[in-house]
């Protein structure tokens, strides 16, 4: 989860929401990005719940991994652009404290979206 939100992160570096929904390649990886996240998280609430509830807002990234997967054709970009702004954030620093609670974390890179 932490890689692929900072994949996430860098992908979009010096964007603003009308490069990203001009740029294929990077909607694509964000896209995939945010499918590896989600499946991540819905793994780990099978495997700890409790683990899990400390993320905020599982059952909604979950649920946008599954419209991304099995409703592609919906997807809008603008709406890929303000969960990667808005949301992402946030879902990271949870994961970063988690993994930072369980000495697992590696060098922690908190760069804001632009």
């Amino acid at each position: 989860m932490q890689a692929a939100a900072q994949a996430i992160l860098t992908f979009t570096r010096g964007m603003d929401a009308a490069a990203y929904s001009a740029n294929e390649m990077a909607q694509a990886a964000v896209e995939r990005k945010f499918e590896i996240i989600g499946e991540a998280l819905n793994q780990l609430a099978r495997l700890d719940g409790s683990v899990a509830a400390r993320i905020p807002d599982v059952p909604h990234v979950v649920a946008f991994r599954n419209q991304l997967i099995h409703g592609y054709a919906s997807v809008r970009p603008e709406t890929v652009w303000t969960i990667a702004q808005t949301a992402l954030p946030g879902l990271l620093l949870a994961v970063q404290a988690l993994l930072d609670e369980h000495g697992k974390s590696g060098p922690a890179k908190t760069t804001q979206p632009h």
